[in-house]
C-alpha cells in the first residue's frame, strides 16, 4: 500500500505547452492560506454546486481543505492558463480512496477529480487539455499503468471529455456522495498531445 503521492505531485509544479490550445497549461501545489478563499468562492459556482456539494460557510470550507491538505493519499493543485488560475485538481492513489472498494485497484492506479472555477473558462475546449496534460503527468510515475475517473453519472460533458482524453467506462457505481461512472485510462487507450517543454 502507498505511504502518499509522488514527491513531485506533492511538493513541485509541472508545466507544458499545449499545442492544440496554443496555451501553456501549469499546476502548482495548493496551499491553505493562498488559495482557501479561491477555491471557497469557485466552490459556489452554479457550474460546481450540483457535482461538488462544498457551497458551504468559508469557515467549514477552511476545515474541509485542511482535512484534504493533511491526507497524504492524495495531492491538490491549482491550474492554470498562461498564468492564470482557473481549475482544481485532486490526484489519489485509488487504492488508498474509497474507490479502490470498488474495483481490484493496483497499488499504483491513481486518480483525477476536477473542476474548472471561473464561468468564463467554461464552454472554451479547454478542458480536455487540461485534462490530457495532468494524465501525462501521472503516467510519468512509471508504475502507474493506469488512471481512473468516478465523474458523476449526471456530468454528461465530463464523462464525454474523459472518454476524448482514452478514458474508458467501466461500470456505474455507487458512492457516498453520487451515483458515479467508474472509468479507465491506461497507457494504451491514453489520448494525449504532442508536447513541447
Amino acid at each position: 500500500m502507498k505511504s502518499g503521492i509522488p514527491d513531485q505531485q506533492k511538493t513541485e509544479g509541472f508545466e507544458r505547452f499545449h499545442p492544440v490550445i496554443g496555451k501553456r497549461i501549469a499546476f502548482r501545489p495548493v496551499e491553505l492560506e493562498r488559495d482557501v478563499k479561491q477555491l471557497h468562492h469557485w466552490m459556489h459556482q452554479p457550474h460546481v454546486i450540483p457535482f461538488w456539494n462544498l457551497n458551504i460557510p468559508l469557515d467549514r470550507y477552511r476545515k474541509h481543505l485542511e482535512s484534504f491538505l493533511a491526507d497524504s493519499h492524495q495531492a491538490l493543485h491549482i491550474g492554470f492558463l498562461d498564468g492564470v488560475s482557473m481549475s482544481y485538481w485532486e490526484t489519489y492513489w485509488a487504492k488508498d480512496d474509497i474507490l479502490g472498494r470498488h474495483y481490484d485497484a493496483h497499488p499504483d492506479d491513481q486518480g483525477i477529480h476536477l473542476l474548472i472555477g471561473p464561468p468564463s473558462y467554461i464552454g472554451k475546449g479547454y478542458a480536455l487539455p487540461l485534462l490530457q496534460t495532468m494524465t501525462g503527468w501521472l503516467f510519468e510515475h512509471q508504475a502507474t499503468q493506469k488512471v481512473v475517473a468516478e465523474p458523476d453519472i449526471r456530468n454528461d460533458k465530463m464523462i464525454h471529455i474523459f472518454e476524448k482524453c482514452g478514458f474508458r467506462f467501466q461500470q456505474e457505481i455507487q458512492l457516498p456522495d453520487k451515483q458515479a461512472a467508474l472509468m479507465f485510462c491506461t497507457r494504451d487507450t491514453f489520448v494525449g498531445s504532442d508536447f513541447s517543454g
